[in-house]
């Protein structure tokens, strides 16, 4: 009953995809396993259904081995879930998706292989509608449920998992198979030891700016090896590499990228935290809030361009976003009560910013100063108008 419920709460991402369906030939879903891509798919087309192939079902691999001729007559729509095991399958797409009249569309779900866009643009350019999907955003699971969606993430089976000991012993497989068994499939050759060790560093790093020489020097490896191992887990939709942004100031600038580990309930297993008081005692809580309350913000505004701003006096703010010719700022604050800090001022004066959003783990809005506004967790859900009300 629980899972039904949170299913209906996804219909706005359900809406973005039909419409993609609209006006695209081919619609990709791209997003980590286990976020939820097959079950959204299958509200479209069902499983039983002959439009709908399964790579990683031995029957569906049979009936595709003939690609063109168990392709050709389907109509409507076609689902192709996991399809980054089969990239030969993308020259395919692209004869058929130039069909006129065209008898079918396409809906192609990857787990966000590092090569899948690059292969699909290629073959499918000017044919092909990227729709990104992650784990339970804080507006289908409802405010109510926001620290459990904190401290266990957003990956279904994670969040809906009856007891805590279900959910950390779900994460702990999670990574384990993600390490030993995907990575190989999708042809990625690191080797699982070296690549959890780098992971739960990168734990450690969260919200950190990117050093390589540190890592490189511990896992004993060289920087560009960390280097290849950050984008691995990047291009998988596991780390968000935020970029900085650079202002024409004679102020010296942080260049380098912030790391994060994108869902919290990976990050807290790699940290070795198992319950609400382990969270809220540990060293790493006030960045696993940042790195929480960005994800979420950047699912609910989805800005045109995103960053962060840092100098070496010691100036920062979290997010810059882009949004509609607006440039706006978001502060991500673990207090009761935020006040106007001078890297505020300096973020205002320097960059220009219309309006900061300082959000705080409390329940009422309120103005910090003139253009920046404290603004509950809450309102995140809400998007560009529970950030930025006017």
């Amino acid at each position: 009953m629980i899972y039904l419920y949170i299913m209906l709460n996804r219909a706005e991402l359900l809406r973005r995809v039909r419409t993609a369906l609209g006006r695209s030939q081919v619609v990709a879903l791209i997003g980590p396993r286990q976020c939820g891509k097959t079950t959204l798919a299958r509200e479209l087309v069902s499983a039983d259904s002959p439009n709908y192939f399964d790579l990683e079902d031995p029957v569906s691999l049979a009936r595709l081995e003939e690609p063109v001729t168990a392709l050709h007559d389907l109509k409507g729509l076609v689902v192709i879930d996991e399809v980054q095991r089969r990239p030969e399958l993308f020259p395919v797409l692209r004869v058929l998706a130039d069909r006129r009249p065209l008898p079918a569309r396409y809906l192609i779900l990857g787990s966000a292989a590092p090569d899948l866009l690059r292969q699909s643009s290629e073959s499918l350019a000017g044919r092909l509608e990227v729709v990104p999907m992650g784990g339970f955003s804080l507006s289908e699971v409802g405010s109510a449920a926001g620290a459990r969606h904190w401290r266990r993430g957003g990956f279904p089976p994670s969040f809906l998992a009856p007891r805590e000991t279900d959910s950390l012993a779900w994460r702990k497989n999670f990574i384990q198979t993600f390490l030993e068994r995907d990575l190989p499939q999708w042809g990625i050759a690191a080797p699982a030891t070296a690549l959890l060790r780098f992971w739960t560093m990168l734990a450690h790093y969260h919200g950190q700016t990117w050093n390589a020489a540190e890592p490189a020097r511990s896992l004993g490896v060289s920087e560009p090896t960390t280097r290849r191992y950050l984008d691995i887990l990047t291009g998988l939709f596991m780390v968000r590499q935020l970029q900085p942004w650079y202002a024409n100031l004679k102020k010296r600038q942080v260049k380098a990228p912030k790391v994060y580990l994108r869902d919290t309930g990976l990050l807290h297993q790699l940290l070795g935290i198992q319950s609400e008081k382990d969270l809220l005692s540990h060293p790493k809580c006030g960045a696993s809030w940042e790195g929480y309350v960005i994800e979420e913000v950047l699912k609910a505004v989805e800005p045109d361009q995103v960053y962060f701003w840092a100098t070496y006096n010691g100036a920062e703010i979290d997010l810059v976003l882009v949004k509609d010719g607006r440039m706006l700022g978001v502060e991500c604050k673990w207090v009761d009560a935020p006040r106007f800090t001078p890297s505020m001022r300096i973020a205002l004066e320097d960059l220009q910013l219309e309006r900061i959003a300082v959000v705080y783990p409390g329940t009422k809005p309120y103005p910090v100063a003139d253009t920046v506004q404290a603004v509950p967790l809450e309102a995140i859900a809400e998007g560009m108008e529970g950030l930025f009300p006017d």
